[in-house]
């Protein structure tokens, strides 16, 4: 059974995205924890560390829960307008389900009076989940459809996986179009208010967009924006043309026969920050980097080792692609105490490695190692892992990351000489 949306009185008419009236009065912050997607669109290219691009999918980092949090903390500090903190991506929230929630229980912890929010394809969007933020307080929630028709969903999309299995085709579609349909009506029941985003690509869905807001009007959506495509390079979209003014004028006039109509979204990128057509992202950059960057300490009831990669058990100095088994250690009231040596997985490339590594740490806060790769940290980070770099001993990297200390200085630390010395890291 669907829980009824729970929520202490917060006043909803400060989302900026949902009212106009304010969006020069306050802002939103979007929390980039969701970097995994479950289907692959053919006008999105996500990336990271990227600065200079304004579009959804792009961020300059990834945060764990933990750290979104402290930076929702300082955002505030600076910019007391900030009434919204959303979850639009990379990926998609509910391919990320454990960091979404976490993230939006630690945000309604702490802000009983934040208007939280969440952007979603619905694929992922079970019953569980929607019962779930429905008992946090998640009040606001889009779900980008951009057809209704399955032979017009399937041009939209390469591949849509659910679970291990991987959808390609008209099967996929209508597995899309099914959850997307069973989210909507469920975020409904459940009293949550819903927006529709519908991206237009012109020859594929222009024609089409009057038909989804017609249906998501009869499923009960709040609220419909037609969205122009950002034609982005390296995708199988880059050569269509962005509508135009007129086009999308009246695109939205046809749609606004059955839904209200948002006409000032600014296609906010998932890291997006400050108040809409006023972003500062630019301006919070640095201090979202420091937040990815910090430590936070963890429950030792859910993750008490640390992960180390090393030769002989005194130096942190193996890379992490080239480790065959970690060392774990964890601490004690007599210093640090060696635990168990276990193999890492076979060799292998891209996503499914690194997730297989983090399944094999899943105990762990924090894997040590002389080198770590940029996709590899950001899926470790995601899974709970915090990825270390240090060239020095194990005592030291453990004593940081313990102690919480500022971790950017282990990776210039040098080898030490002897043993572990006073730490007592043996066995």
């Amino acid at each position: 059974m669907t829980a009824t949306l729970n929520v202490p009185t917060i006043n909803f008419e400060q989302h900026p995205c949902f009212n106009p009236k304010v969006k020069g009065q306050f802002g939103r912050v979007h929390l980039p924890v969701a970097p995994k997607c479950n289907i692959q669109c053919n006008y999105c290219n996500r990336k990271y560390d990227c600065v200079n691009e304004s579009r959804p999918g792009v961020t300059s980092t990834i945060l764990s829960p933990s750290q979104a949090l402290s930076y929702m903390e300082k955002v505030l500090e600076k910019e007391p307008r900030i009434t919204v903190a959303g979850i639009a991506g990379p990926g998609d929230p509910f391919a990320n389900p454990e960091e979404t929630l976490g993230t939006m229980r630690l945000l309604r912890d702490k802000y009983p009076d934040l208007i939280l929010c969440l952007a979603t394809n619905g694929l992922g969007l079970k019953p569980e989940y929607i019962d779930e933020i429905a008992r946090i307080g998640v009040s606001h929630v889009t779900v980008t459809i951009n057809a209704i028709d399955p032979e017009i969903t399937r041009k939209v999309y390469r591949w849509v996986r659910d679970e291990k299995n991987v959808y390609q085709g008209r099967k996929g579609a209508e597995l899309l179009l099914k959850r997307q349909i069973a989210a909507v009506t469920g975020l409904k029941a459940a009293g949550v208010t819903v927006k529709i985003n519908c991206i237009i690509m012109p020859g594929i869905n222009d024609h089409h967009a009057v038909e989804v807001a017609k249906k998501m009007a009869e499923l009960g959506a709040d609220l419909f924006n037609a969205m122009a495509i950002f034609p982005t390079a390296e995708t199988p979209f880059e050569g269509l043309t962005e509508p135009d003014g007129l086009t999308m004028a009246k695109i939205r006039k046809e749609c606004e026969q059955y839904l209200p109509q948002m006409r000032h979204c600014t296609r906010c990128r998932a890291d997006a920050v400050g108040l809409l057509g006023a972003d500062q992202s630019e301006e919070f950059h640095g201090c979202l980097i420091d937040c990815s960057k910090k430590l936070i300490p963890v429950d030792t009831k859910d993750r008490p080792y640390v992960a180390v990669a090393t030769v002989e058990g005194v130096l942190v100095n193996r890379h992490l692609g080239q480790a065959d088994q970690f060392q774990i250690w964890e601490k004690t009231e007599a210093g640090f105490a060696l635990v168990e040596e276990r193999l890492a997985p076979e060799e292998g490339h891209g996503f499914e490695r690194w997730q297989r590594v983090a399944d094999v740490l899943k105990d762990c806060r924090a894997v040590l190692a002389s080198g770590i790769g940029n996709n590899p940290k950001q899926i470790l980070t995601q899974c709970g892992v915090l990825p270390v770099e240090t060239a020095g001993s194990i005592a030291t990297g453990l004593r940081a990351v313990y102690n919480g200390e500022d971790l950017a200085k282990l990776k210039g630390e040098q080898p030490a000489v002897g043993a572990l010395g006073a730490d007592s890291c043996g066995t």
